[in-house]
Formats: C-alpha cells, structure tokens, sequence
C-alpha cells in the first residue's frame, strides 16, 4: 500500500504536469508575472464555470473576505454574524476592520451556520451575515437569504472549502457555492479542492458596481496608475498561480466526483457504527447518486461519540494514517476573540463538537486500499 496522506498533491500533479510545466516555462519566457494572460484567462473561464459575472483574483482567501468586507463599506462598530465553527479568518477580518464580529451557534450535523442562531443575534447594528460552506457543503442559503431581505443585510459567502458544489433552493434552481449571496470568498491554498502552488483567493460577485469598487481595492485603490480614488490593499493572484490554477479548473468536476466516491465509501464502511456519526447530506441524494455535487468534500468529518476522539487521533498517526481536527477549541474560546458578550449557554453545538470532530485523509489520489485500511484501524479502535 503506498504511503497515506491527508493531501496528495503531487500525485495530482502527475495528472497536469505537462500542461502546468509548459505554462510555467512560458511565464518565465515571457515575465509576465503579475496580472498577465494567464490570470485573465483563468478569471475569465472561473466566471463561466461558476455563471457568475465577476472573478476578481486576489492573494489569498483572508484578504478576499477582507475586500469584500472593504467593498461593501462596512464601517468600524458594524455587527457581521458568522459561525463559532470554522477557521479563524473568517472573523480575523472582521476585527481587523474594526467592526464588531457576532459568534453563532451552527447546526449539530451539517456543522454550518445555524439560522435560528443568526436571528436571535441581530440588532439594529447588525449589516452583514458570513455563512462558511463549511467541508464543501453549503449553508441554507435559502433561510439565510431570506433573512438577509427581512433584515436589509449583505450576505457575504465563505467559499472557502466549497467550490464547485451546487445548491439547490426551495424552488429548484441549482447554483455554485459562492454565486447566491451579494459578494464571495473562496482561497485557492494547495489543499482546496480548487488549489494553487502557493497562496491565492478570489472574489465573486453579480453587483457590477461592487464588482469595480473591489477591483481598485485589490490593486492599491487605483483605477488609472497612479490616481487612487478608494482605499485599497496590494492583493493579486500572480501569473504562476493562475496557470496552475488554468491547468486544474476543467478537472475540478472530476476531482470533486473522485473525492464524493472516496467519501461514499468511507460511509459504507462507517454504516451501522453506534459511536460514529457520518457526514449528513442535506440534498436528500444519501450517497448513492456518483454524480451528485450537493458536498465535494473538503473534508470527510466524522463525530466520534464515545470519548475516544483523541485517542483514535493518536492511534491513527502511529498506524501511518494522518488525520485532522477542524477545530479544537471554539472562535468564541479563543484569546484573540474573547468577549464578555458571550453566554456558553448559547454554543452547545460547537462546544460539543470540538470534542468529537475527526476528519479522515481525503482528496483526488485516495485508493480502495487505503480507504479499507483507515476505516478498518478507526472502527476496531473506537469499537474496543
């Protein structure tokens, strides 16, 4: 059996190797480093594939969510409501821009937002909503947005860990992560499903004004050389990043499908388990449509329900198998964003799942072989 890892990235290079070396040979050929051909075809061909009218490319995801906290003019003491389960950056923007960051509570199986949670936390001070596609699945967009119009807030989605999955409203339309609400992030960090070799992020948006607004912040505030009519920040996506971006975006249905199967047979084999919690998909399709991109799997997160979470972390390292925990201590416990306005009566979801969270190696290399030996080593242990 070859080696396990949480990311396989260079076997998935095997796959686009030519195509990203010849891409790269010519960028150095041409030294068209920043904002050259390959970033404009590769907005370009993300903008088709999402049906979305704006890509503007970015540095990294943090600063896409900042930029589009700076577009939509969210000013300093403005509440945003986002989760207590996610990655820091989603509220490490929000208290840099001095606005006033509000943790909710997420839902116990999907590990998203929780909507009753956001309703109970806005204010008149409230003026944006952060729903993070946690995973690769998406937030109830449709509660979210309806919400959003009750209240007369922006919806900024964090697509961070899920591009390339569809959602489905109430009324049958499909879209992609990230084209629903007013203005999205997404970051192409070589572990997405949609990664680069270094760091880059993007922003998506349908609001031709917003969409110009964000493309003189991300290059200094400027318009014409030179002239600087908003306040803006150095964040571009460079040539290198792109091309290999180019060179992933047409197989990003494919290596979303590979990873949809690999977690449909990390949840066969899970079936029946008493202290092991899989995954819940919301679009009804219970793992037995291949072709479904509802989830694409960031990550195949399990709970384990007995206790034995951080045993089994250890016990899987010594076996050769990595692992993850997203994420061990809540937002809201943290140093960084510990508030006073915070009751730990309001956080039983989060607060339990730190507890329980597991995420099993996933990505575009795994083979059946692996897949057996992990889900063998995870049920013994935790059934001993």
């Amino acid at each position: 059996m070859k080696k396990i890892q949480m990311v396989d990235l260079n076997g998935q290079y095997e796959g686009i190797k030519k195509e990203v070396n010849d891409s790269l040979a010519e960028i150095m050929e041409t030294s068209a480093f920043i904002n050259g051909p390959y970033v404009h075809a590769f907005q370009k061909e993300l903008q088709d594939y999402l049906g979305v009218k704006h890509v503007i490319p970015c540095a990294n995801g943090t600063d896409a969510l900042q930029i589009c906290m700076m577009g939509l003019g969210l000013q300093p003491g403005d509440e945003v409501i986002t989760a207590d389960f996610t990655f820091a950056a989603t509220v490490e923007v929000i208290a840099l821009l001095n606005l006033t960051p509000v943790l909710v509570d997420v839902e116990p199986d999907t590990f998203n937002i929780d909507v009753a949670a956001i309703e109970r936390a806005i204010t008149p001070k409230t003026k944006a909503i952060v729903p993070v596609h946690l995973f690769g699945q998406c937030a109830n967009m449709d509660a979210i947005m309806d919400l959003a119009k009750k209240h007369n807030l922006y919806v900024i989605e964090d697509n961070a860990q899920a591009i390339g999955a569809t959602y489905t409203s109430k009324n049958g339309e499909k879209q992609k992560a990230g084209t629903i609400g007013h203005v999205a992030s997404t970051s192409f960090f070589p572990s997405k499903n949609l990664g680069c070799y270094g760091d880059g992020g993007a922003i998506f948006t349908n609001d031709d004004e917003l969409a110009h607004t964000i493309r003189g912040i991300v290059n200094h505030g400027m318009y014409e050389r030179y002239y600087h009519d908003v306040v803006g920040v150095n964040s571009r996506l460079d040539s290198i990043q792109a091309a290999v971006l180019k060179a992933k975006l047409p197989k990003l249905d494919g290596y979303n499908k590979q990873r949809w199967q690999s977690a449909a047979k990390y949840t066969k084999a899970f079936q029946g388990q008493e202290h092991i919690v899989v995954p819940k998909i919301v679009c009804g399709c219970g793992m037995e449509q291949n072709t479904c991109d509802c989830h694409v799997f960031h990550q195949y997160t399990l709970k384990i329900l007995n206790g034995k979470r951080d045993a089994l972390v250890k016990h899987l390292n010594e076996n050769g198998v990595p692992c993850g925990v997203y994420y061990p201590v809540p937002l809201h416990k943290q140093k960084a964003y510990a508030d006073g306005r915070y009751n730990e009566a309001d956080f039983p979801v989060t607060n339990q799942l730190v507890k329980e969270v597991i995420s099993l190696p996933m990505h575009t290399e795994l083979d059946d072989e692996q897949i057996a030996f992990i889900t063998k080593l995870v049920i013994d242990f935790v059934n001993q």
